[in-house]
């Protein structure tokens, strides 16, 4: 191997270095792997607007969290009361689901804090509280979860992917034991999988229904 070509090489990596930490918050390599993703047909936003059911609003309010390229962040902040949410550029998994019903003005900040006021010993207490905390409880998997099994309709986990509508709820759990959640799109493979709305790290939309262990579906309101 030369020394130019060394040389040559070095630059190469010296350039792709710094476009890294310059851009690196602007680069989205999820949507350079999934773009095939973004030019299936989305039969949601063939519908006129007057005609929008309640999940179609649902998967559209999703879809904007891919739209912003919302990265994740899944920080503690003091929010306001009832609506408060986390500054647009940032959030969880959970602030997919919070930000997708709020396209309905269904509040889920709101709707859990008052339910868990009113029965706080059933819901899971994985953190020390005694007592609930609406900058957060909304923004915690096993709280929605929890609340969707009381006042949603729960699904089978083995449902049939045909059965899934776009904007029902997926949780899953990592093997490292964190839990995870998405909305079902309106877009499907070849073979008939819908693709998912999630932020693992940046909003995107893709095939991963069956990547990691389904822990629960919920379809709401």
């Amino acid at each position: 191997m030369s020394l130019k070509f060394i040389r040559y090489l070095a630059v190469i990596l010296a350039c792709v270095f710094i476009l890294i930490i310059f851009y690196g918050d602007k680069l989205n390599i999820a949507h350079i792997y999934n773009i095939n993703n973004l030019n299936l047909e989305s039969p949601v936003e063939q519908i006129p607007p007057e005609e929008l059911t309640t999940p179609d609003l649902i998967l559209l309010g999703a879809r904007e969290e891919v739209k912003n390229q919302t990265r994740y962040d899944a920080s503690y902040v003091a929010i306001d009361y009832p609506g408060g949410d986390v500054p647009e550029s940032r959030g969880a998994c959970t602030d997919v689901i919070i930000r997708a019903l709020r396209n309905v003005d269904i509040d889920l900040q709101k709707l859990i804090h008052e339910d868990m006021k009113d029965n706080f010993d059933i819901y899971p207490n994985n953190w020390g509280l005694t007592e609930p905390d609406r900058n957060i409880d909304h923004r915690r998997v096993p709280n929605q979860m929890k609340f969707f099994e009381r006042h949603g309709t729960p699904l089978p986990k083995d449902i049939e992917p045909e059965e899934l509508r776009w904007g029902d709820i997926v949780y899953w759990k990592f093997p490292d034991g964190q839990e995870h959640t998405g909305i079902i799109s309106d877009k499907r493979t070849s073979s008939g999988i819908p693709l998912v709305i999630h932020n693992g790290s940046v909003a995107i939309e893709e095939d991963c229904l069956y990547r990691w262990e389904i822990i629960g579906f919920y379809r709401y309101p």
